[in-house]
């Protein structure tokens, strides 16, 4: 008898997967300016380095088990960060001096 674990296949680990189709809630879709979205989950040819607090960390990660248990959405926190910065970038585009980022940016100064 062989002590040697039971492991899946490759064709079990590498199996294609399809995009899910996402929606934005009434409140975003305001804030979307045409072709400024986020990436789906895939790889990426650029990298940026982001340091967070521990309260960041916790609530970012808070907000992800609430997209999977509320809303049935799973997705990783670097998707999230993602369509995070595509909604940021499209209020910057369509409101200007008047986009939350600037405000905020401000209020820091």
């Amino acid at each position: 008898m062989t002590r040697r674990p039971s492991l899946p296949g490759a064709d079990e680990l590498f199996r294609p997967t399809s995009p899910a189709e996402s929606v934005a809630p009434g409140w975003l879709e305001a804030a979307t300016a045409p072709g400024r979205r986020g990436t789906p989950r895939q790889k990426h040819t650029s990298k940026i380095t982001v340091y967070v607090s521990d309260e960041e960390l916790l609530a970012l990660e808070h907000a992800r088990l609430s997209l999977r248990g509320s809303h049935g959405l799973a997705v990783d926190r670097g998707r999230m960060v993602r369509e995070a910065i595509a909604v940021v970038l499209a209020d910057l585009d369509e409101h200007g001096e008047e986009s939350v980022l600037v405000r905020r940016l401000r209020h820091d100064e």
